[in-house]
């Protein structure tokens, strides 16, 4: 029984295939990187460089595979995916592929992994933000770029499933943060920005950070450990709609600082950066379809899952 995970050296997906492997499964781990430039690699794993954006490296990478997690996207934080809608969109070659390949190969399971920009525009203008359920995908209003390829690729899995026969499965990522992520460079999202630059005011001794926007716009966070037992745990069910996949801790962005603080020891001067790309004004996880299907929600708090990501983003910064 092989395990296909595309994106396999990103940040879910280098947490995901360690836990595959730790469950015992054969794993085909696959990205489009070079091996030097994956965040985790494991030798126990079939590793693989290959851009599933092309058909015939989808096929190549898909055959003989019983289950399929497909992580591969061009994406990063709210900087990236404002500045860069042609590169998000173009992900949709490697959802098609993917799945073109997957029916092709006879692969039993196949995981799309979507996200929380899927969601209407208008339910996330204000920071205190009514949580959002599945059904507010419509009337469709996503992210522009990024979010349209994410709704486009759940349709074309929904769709794949009823006209092929694949068993097709869809989580929407709410915030995803970690360890072994990216945390600097222009892609990474705000737990790990905010981390580094905390890191960063507490090495060098100056406490002026940078914070795009006023601070106040809310979101919720998602630890990696809670993503990826999620992640598998959906792949094996049976629930066949998109659900959402977050935390429903909401805080705003100042709120976080203030955790960052506490967790570094240090208190810092905020410059606030009200042109820099801040997105929705308010988004959070509704999780009341997923705790009813799988009798348990994310629910590592924001401090622990803080607490383990600022170390090691320290770690890594004081380390050069």
């Amino acid at each position: 029984m092989t395990v296909l995970v595309t994106g396999a050296g990103g940040f879910i997906g280098g947490h995901l295939v360690a836990q595959l492997l730790a469950d015992g499964k054969e794993v085909r781990a696959v990205d489009v990187k070079p091996e030097k430039e994956w965040y985790q690699r494991f030798d126990d794993a079939d590793n693989l460089v290959a851009d599933c954006s092309l058909l015939d490296d989808a096929r190549r990478m898909s055959e003989g595979t019983t289950e399929i997690y497909n992580l591969a996207a061009d994406m990063g934080g709210m900087g990236f995916i404002e500045n860069n809608k042609a590169e998000c969109m173009l992900s949709v070659l490697t959802s098609t592929h993917m799945l073109m390949a997957a029916r092709e190969a006879g692969t039993q399971r196949f995981f799309y992994s979507s996200s929380a920009c899927v969601y209407a525009g208008d339910k996330q203008t204000d920071p205190n933000v009514t949580a959002l359920k599945e059904s507010d995908a419509y009337p469709a209003d996503p992210e522009d770029g990024y979010g349209w390829e994410k709704l486009f690729s759940e349709r074309m899995a929904r769709h794949f499933r009823e006209d092929f026969g694949i068993e097709t499965r869809v989580a929407r990522y709410h915030n995803v943060y970690g360890p072994e992520g990216t945390f600097e460079g222009g892609r990474e999202k705000a737990p790990a920005a905010l981390s580094r630059k905390i890191a960063e005011a507490k090495l060098s001794g100056n406490h002026t950070i940078d914070v795009w926007g006023d601070g106040e716009q809310s979101r919720s966070f998602m630890y990696i450990d809670d993503c990826v037992r999620g992640t598998k745990e959906i792949l094996a069910g049976d629930n066949i709609e998109p659900v959402n996949l977050g935390s429903s801790e909401l805080v705003t962005i100042n709120q976080m600082i203030g955790i960052l603080e506490e967790i570094a020891g240090i208190t810092v001067t905020k410059q606030h950066d009200l042109t820099a790309p801040q997105g929705v004004r308010g988004r959070n996880s509704d999780n009341t379809m997923f705790h009813d299907i799988y009798g348990w929600e994310p629910s590592i708090s924001l401090h622990d899952g803080l607490e383990k990501t600022y170390a090691w983003i320290f770690d890594q910064l004081s380390s050069r």
